[in-house]
């Protein structure tokens, strides 16, 4: 297995507060709409470690360690800020935050879906997503909070942006998504020794979260019936929690403009 330095306490805070447990490295695992929800709530096999031993090579190469670097980097100066955040307004700028290399496993059934090869050159050039960061906050104005901060971080460009909270999809999903291209001290793929890795961010309310969480498991039950009617709920449940998202963010709203 590789063995790595155990990571600052803050991220084990973070998980525990989430209701999840980190695994050894104090990461958390997240493939189809299906299994990305799936992936983020259960432990996966080192990305690097998962074909050890059976004479085939890691789908990430020599590049695994480096993705766990990239997204330790993130995670702390995301924290960094949600401290300073706390510090000025007395509130963390986000709930919680899970981070997750993409699996072996998960990874090698992607590229097969999309019929390219199973190789580093795929896994880390074609897709976007070997490495993802979901922060949960409490208010929608945080997220866009936060997408300010990373747009301003240095080496990070915002390649892909995608806002489902003021454009939802039809089923009635809210987050909002950025891919990251993040420059580092570390070789790539390329040959570049500032190498460049992609992070995939996802961003949602506790609502948004708790909505998704739901809607993946109620929706991927097998036998259901009346599958029409509970799609139209689902769609109705997320629209009231959106509701209720703007209400929760007009009345903090209207706090701050009492303390000042």
């Amino acid at each position: 297995m590789l063995v790595e330095k155990e990571p600052p306490d803050r991220v084990g805070r973070r998980a525990n507060r989430a209701g999840r447990r980190p695994n050894r490295a104090g990461r958390f695992p997240g493939t189809s709409r299906r299994g990305r929800e799936k992936a983020w709530n259960q432990p996966v096999r080192d990305a690097w470690s998962a074909d050890r031993g059976t004479g085939m090579a890691g789908i990430y190469g020599e590049y695994a360690e480096t993705l766990h670097k990239v997204m330790d980097q993130l995670i702390g100066e995301l924290s960094d800020y949600n401290n300073e955040v706390k510090e000025k307004t007395g509130d963390g700028i986000y709930e919680h935050l899970l981070g997750r290399i993409k699996s072996e496993e998960s990874m090698r059934e992607k590229c097969g879906r999309r019929g390219i090869p199973q190789t580093p050159e795929s896994a880390l050039r074609v897709m976007t997503d070997s490495i993802g960061l979901r922060v949960i906050t409490r208010f929608i104005d945080d997220i866009y909070q936060i997408v300010t901060f990373l747009r301003k971080l240095p080496g990070v460009t915002i390649v892909q942006e995608k806002d489902y909270i003021r454009h939802a999809k039809p089923n009635g999903y809210r987050s909002y998504h950025v891919i990251l291209d993040r420059e580092v001290p570390y070789p790539d793929i390329d040959g570049r020794q500032l190498g460049h890795y992609y992070i995939e961010v996802q961003l949602r309310t506790i609502a948004m979260d708790s909505w998704a969480s739901l809607e993946h498991q109620l929706k991927y039950k097998k036998d259901i019936g009346n599958e029409e009617l509970i799609v139209k709920e689902l769609k109705r449940c997320a629209d009231e929690l959106a509701g209720c998202d703007l209400s929760m963010q007009t009345i903090r709203n209207m706090i701050r403009e009492e303390e000042s």
